[in-house]
């Protein structure tokens, strides 16, 4: 072979990884449209509800349902985590129900009171379900730590952001979501 052969097999084979990698990098998320949304999956084999009895999507159509996929030890979910305690705070009245699903990376973080300890430190108010089993991440097909999915008043995921940034977005969905008129009974 050819110094020119061995040139042309390595840009091709660095073309090929880049369009692999490329494939399989992840969506940021955003919007879905109506025809895509599908009715959100039910939380699944929570170990334990902290902060909260136990919730279930169903008993919380009418509202606005943010869940938030964390684990107290990425940097990205603690970077992330204040502006998901301020939209509780904010909106907590208006109709917008928080649920941080605490779903472990490490063995240490299955613990309960390791959660319980990470959020008094953290100063969480809103429900956590412990997801130790990875049943409700499955559920929702998630891969990513933080994960927000925006649940619409009739039980549909309508938006969806992986790891940090888009706060203004994801408040402006809030907003918009909270503006739409609660389905009618039955409905």
């Amino acid at each position: 072979m050819t110094m020119r052969s061995n040139v042309l097999i390595g840009v091709a084979a660095v073309a090929a990884s880049v369009g692999i990698l490329t494939a399989a990098a992840p969506t940021s998320g955003g919007d879905i449209p109506s025809s895509a949304a599908q009715i959100a999956p039910e939380f699944q084999n929570i170990d334990q509800w902290l902060n909260s009895q136990p919730l279930k999507l169903q008993d919380l159509r009418g509202k606005v349902v943010l869940v938030d996929f964390w684990t107290y030890t990425c940097i990205n979910c603690l970077n992330h985590l204040p502006y998901v305690k301020a939209w509780n705070e904010k909106y907590k009245d208006q109709g917008l129900v928080v649920v941080g699903v605490h779903t472990p990376e490490f063995a240490y973080e299955k613990s309960t009171r390791n959660v319980q300890d990470a959020i008094s430190r953290l100063q969480i108010k809103h429900a956590v379900a412990q997801d130790n089993h990875y049943a409700t991440w499955k559920a929702f097909n998630n891969q990513y730590w933080p994960a927000v999915y925006l649940i619409d008043k009739q039980g549909r995921i309508v938006y969806s952001h992986f790891g940090e940034r888009s706060y203004g977005t994801t408040e402006k969905k809030i907003q918009s979501l909270l503006a739409e008129p609660a389905p009618a009974a039955g409905g």
